[in-house]
């Protein structure tokens, strides 16, 4: 998919990214650089006497994923300017180590303020397992790049 500018945007539009299996690794990596190593992640031991009977990947690393898998749709590639907000994020289900998550993104809403140069576009994530159940469900506000602004970066003929 290519980029896609503000004017390109619709309520009601929706993208899904591919899957991605999560592994032992990602949950330790992600441990790693969080520096969280709490029971429930790290000690399986302590994880089977759990209610999940396992360990469970970071909620945070869910919202990794879903700002990455977003990225990976290419929709944002060169048009995006900064995300605004991550609001709203529930934490629905648990991730394990084996799930497959996808990402189902919807635009919400537009606001083309009075910016020559970008828009606001809010956005609904939700993160979506192997089963068809959302993991993850929150929103993003971000700034996109309008079309005038490109215009305004071409060189002179």
């Amino acid at each position: 998919m290519t980029s896609l500018y503000f004017e390109d945007f619709q309520v009601g539009q929706r993208f899904q990214s591919s899957g991605r299996t999560l592994t032992e690794a990602d949950l330790t990596m992600f441990s790693m650089i969080s520096g969280d190593w709490n029971p429930i992640h790290a000690d399986s031991v302590y994880a089977a006497g759990t209610r999940y009977g396992q360990r469970l990947l970071h909620g945070t690393l869910g919202i990794a994923l879903a700002t990455g898998m977003m990225h990976e749709l290419g929709i944002f590639h060169k048009s995006v300017v900064a995300m605004l907000s991550l609001k709203e994020w529930k934490f629905e289900k648990p991730i394990f180590i084996g799930d497959t998550l996808h990402l189902v993104l919807d635009i919400e809403g537009t606001s083309a303020g009075t910016s020559q140069r970008v828009g606001a576009i809010d956005r609904r994530m939700r993160m979506v397992n192997q089963n068809g159940d959302v993991v993850q469900d929150g929103r993003s506000e971000v700034l996109v790049l309008k079309k005038a602004a490109l215009q305004q970066k071409a060189p002179p003929a």
